[in-house]
């Protein structure tokens, strides 16, 4: 389990194969929808105050267990939510029950990781300032890198809707990116965007929430230079849609953790 401590802080991280049949069952059971067709639900990420354990953690189980439950809160055409249910029905009585529960079929969940205070008493209060930039691309060593999916599916060949964290740690800060990434061909894109933001010495913690959504055909529009009409090579280029696509929502929260 690769992981490094500094200045008081640990960063942990698992990976592990996807969920064999038995571990699926108890997931969906537990989540009550069906999860999706990769899903890594033993991988995590953990960054840890040593002093205080305060932590914060992000896996796919507590990540899919904020997907709506409740119907189609994603407004997204309804026929590719049919389909999508059709490919996943099976004989099995108890395994139809769970899928014909209504339920948000893109997978879109608002996951802001898991916040465990250990002793620290401090509290989140409202950030108005940005990230700072100016410190995050100074050409600082790296010292841990780690890039994970914890879920991904191809919604039955309609898009895909994919969660992936990847964190860097420096000597002073570390960046945590949990990224959600969906596109529905034809559609819709939407990302949603977590950063973490720590500072060692200070024990500043920034959390910030970011959601973009535009309709595919816009998206589509501001491709240039495809070839031969490729414009899959664009689409399918998380960092290139996002730049190419506004922000509706951005949300930044602070504490000191001590």
């Amino acid at each position: 389990m690769p992981s490094i401590s500094e200045k008081g802080w640990t960063v942990t991280s698992e990976k592990r194969p996807i969920l064999n049949a038995a571990e699926i069952d108890a997931a969906e059971a537990r989540l009550g929808i069906p999860v999706p067709e990769m899903i890594f639900g033993n991988n995590i990420i953990k960054i840890e105050h040593e002093a205080s354990g305060w932590n914060i953690v992000f896996d796919a189980i507590n990540a899919l267990d904020l997907v709506d439950k409740t119907g189609e809160p994603s407004g997204l055409v309804v026929a590719h939510s049919k389909h999508w249910l059709a490919t996943r029905e099976e004989t099995a009585e108890e395994e139809i029950q769970i899928i014909n529960k209504p339920f948000d079929w893109t997978y879109s969940p608002k996951y802001l990781g898991d916040v465990h205070q250990g002793s620290c008493t401090a509290a989140w209060e409202q950030c108005p300032e940005p990230l700072p930039l100016d410190k995050l691309t100074r050409p600082d060593p790296i010292l841990f890198f780690d890039d994970q999916v914890l879920f991904e599916d191809e919604l039955a060949d309609n898009g895909s809707a994919v969660l992936s964290v990847k964190i860097r740690v420096m000597p002073e800060r570390l960046l945590l990116l949990s990224r959600f990434f969906l596109r529905v061909d034809g559609v819709k894109f939407r990302i949603r965007d977590t950063r973490v933001y720590i500072e060692f010495q200070e024990g500043l913690v920034v959390r910030e929430y970011q959601t973009q959504e535009e309709d595919y055909d816009k998206v589509k529009k501001r491709v240039r230079g495809a070839l031969n009409g490729d414009y899959g090579q664009f689409l399918r280029d998380i960092n290139w849609v996002s730049k190419n696509m506004p922000t509706n929502e951005i949300e930044r929260q602070k504490m000191v953790v001590s």
